[in-house]
């Protein structure tokens, strides 16, 4: 296996954000287990949302996913371009200035193997469109290996044109591309560029569970006409067809080991003598399973959450965002042995909040803690160094 590689997967070792949101210039690290904490409002969840950008990136859907946020004026850094030495240290007022540079969001990571970066801002100024403020991709970049180097540059876009960079010299792959439209999209043949679609495939590829609906309505709860299913839908809708696909091609025992370790001497089973699938969950001293209608909000999202990680194709990178919602503080435990399993077979990035977690995730070896705080309204990680900063380069 190449390094950087996982099952044919590049594997992000870094992730790269400026102007969006509070992230007005963060590089962050990633491990095998990325543990993201701090106080409320610190910025995690925006992290969490540009990693998803990246994802509706390759999807072609970047500018639509920005549009849901109420697009670039919503999301841009809305602090001062630049902050003197007495506003930071808490001596005078932030003040706007005068913006010398374009306003730009930029989100970007590397692996060992290939790296990407992106480049969004206001479209140019069009007086016969009511469009003025969609975002335009603006600039794209792939390039081999980790810290970016312009001998590395493999793929880059400049505006409408994307080109093949090759012993510096460029060859067009595709022209007049609309400026909502990512390369991923745009290069329509795996022959002229392999790097595009190999790192499309890899980010498509990552799989981001969010908040579970656990209501009397939640698709979890309901029967569902069922295929195998390998990966847990990001609703959760399939999670009897999940789990018994788990059962039947997956680590079955590891799954009944890890519900008995959160509810001593239960076990699951899926009731498929109907047309429609249904989730049963068996319970010392009870005449009969319970199913997934009548299970608690906290029992559900934790079967959803050992479907999810249990997967019998895992991700290159699967992204939690506190998943300990609804939980009671004695599953949270349990959870930390969980996902510190799974983090041996593939990237975890966890956003966390609860103490318990948190503390259950940093007793592995494999747990990178990242623990976020505020400056002058920027999100920032405490003790990084220049140093660190440096390891990544924008192109």
């Amino acid at each position: 296996m190449a390094r950087g590689l996982r099952n044919g997967h590049h594997v992000m070792n870094q992730l790269a954000v400026t102007g969006y949101r509070s992230l007005r210039q963060l590089t962050l690290p990633l491990g095998p287990l990325t543990l993201v904490c701090g106080a409320n409002g610190c910025g995690k969840s925006n992290l969490y949302r540009a990693l998803g950008l990246i994802a509706a990136a390759a999807r072609g859907e970047l500018v639509a996913a920005l549009a849901e946020e109420g697009g670039l004026p919503a999301v841009f850094w809305a602090g001062p371009e630049r902050t003197s030495d007495a506003s930071r240290r808490g001596e005078g007022r932030v003040e706007g200035t005068t913006r010398r540079d374009a306003t730009r969001l930029r989100l970007g990571f590397a692996s060992d193997t290939l790296s990407y970066a992106i480049e969004l801002g206001y479209r140019a100024d069009d007086q016969t469109s009511a469009f003025v403020l969609d975002p335009d991709i603006k600039r794209e970049w792939i390039w081999a290996g980790g810290p970016f180097h312009p001998r590395a540059l493999l793929v880059q876009r400049a505006g409408g044109v994307v080109e093949r960079c090759e012993g510096g010299r460029t060859s067009p792959l595709a022209l007049e591309v609309s400026p909502h439209e990512s390369l991923f999209t745009a290069v329509s043949d795996p022959r002229d560029a392999p790097e595009v679609f190999q790192l499309r495939r890899t980010i498509l590829d990552w799989r981001f569970y969010d908040s579970f609906r656990t209501d009397r309505g939640a698709p979890a709860r309901l029967g569902r006409l069922a295929t195998r299913t390998p990966a847990l839908s990001a609703d959760g809708g399939d999670l009897a067809a999940a789990v018994q696909t788990i059962l039947e091609i997956g680590d079955g025992e590891g799954l009944q080991a890890a519900i008995a370790d959160a509810f001593p001497g239960c076990r699951l089973t899926v009731d498929t003598g109907a047309a429609l699938f249904r989730l049963r969950l068996h319970q010392p001293g009870l005449l009969r399973p319970l199913d997934a209608s009548e299970l608690s909000d906290g029992t559900l999202r934790y079967l959803l959450l050992a479907a999810a990680l249990f997967s019998p194709r895992l991700p290159p990178l699967l992204v939690l965002n506190e998943p300990e919602n609804s939980l009671h503080p004695d599953l949270l435990p349990p959870l930390a042995r969980l996902i510190t399993t799974v983090a041996e077979r593939t990237r975890v990035w966890v956003v966390a909040h609860a103490e318990a977690l948190i503390e259950g995730l940093r007793a592995s070896r494999r747990c990178s803690l990242l623990r976020l705080d505020r400056e002058q309204g920027a999100t920032v990680l405490p003790g990084q160094t220049v140093l660190d900063r440096a390891a990544w380069r924008w192109p």
